[in-house]
């Protein structure tokens, strides 16, 4: 998929700075500012591995990492503890089922180091439209009495999924939510996916880090064998 909105990061030269409008802004890892968040860019900027962040004060800015966190289901490690809590656990783990409530949920949960969050109320609208259209899933964990008690959304960028945010009321319940993502995408011939950012968390469970290089040709590849992930 080609676009005539973002640049494409494979030959794109990452500037340290960037002029927009009357203001020069950092642009470390940025490939464009102001794009419009709508289901049509979302689609076109996953497909070449750049996602939206909001930044307060900021015209919309659309990264593509230096370095970018995925987790290889070959490299995945469980816990013993978080294996046997797995296994011991009543919850219910559905796909698709409450998207909005999973991406406000993940909204309101606080997150270390950040005085607000990135995901507004427009990126709420906009994902739960790229929901409709068949592109961001959701995962829910719901407790006993039927309550999302932990979950995480993302996107399917063309074979591979991107993971976007998780949240948990109950321990371990966004891990949960992961375990059952990632048996569910290998059920479908997936062997990884985009997480982004790296986390203590995800470094727990066995993500790495690669280049942006390493990750945009992996992408590629995989997209390639034009996986139905959904």
């Amino acid at each position: 998929m080609s676009s005539k909105v973002f640049p494409n990061p494979r030959t794109y030269e990452f500037p340290e700075w960037v002029l927009f409008d009357d203001y020069f802004y950092h642009a470390k890892d940025i490939v464009c500012f102001g794009n419009a968040l709508t289901v049509e860019n979302l689609k076109a900027a996953y497909h070449l591995g750049i996602f939206p962040w909001h930044i307060d004060g900021m015209p919309l800015p659309w990264f593509c990492p230096a370095k970018r966190a995925i987790v290889e289901f070959a490299d995945l490690h469980i816990p013993k503890s978080l294996a046997k809590a797995r296994r011991r656990s009543e919850y219910t783990v559905t796909i698709d089922k409450d998207f909005r409530r999973v991406i406000e949920s993940c909204s309101q949960t606080p997150r270390a180091g950040e005085a607000g969050t990135w995901i507004t109320d427009e990126f709420i609208e906009v994902y739960t439209k790229l929901y409709y259209d068949g592109t961001a899933h959701s995962v829910e964990v719901r407790g006993a009495n039927g309550d999302i008690v932990g979950g995480l959304y993302g996107v399917d960028a063309g074979g591979v999924f991107c993971g976007e945010s998780m949240f948990h009321t109950e321990s371990n319940t966004s891990k949960f939510a992961l375990l059952h993502l990632i048996e569910y995408l290998q059920e479908r011939g997936s062997t990884w996916l985009d997480v982004q950012v790296m986390t203590p968390h995800l470094k727990a469970l066995g993500a790495k880090e690669i280049t942006r290089k390493q990750f945009l040709r992996k992408l590629r590849e995989t997209q390639d064998l034009e996986l139905d992930l959904f």
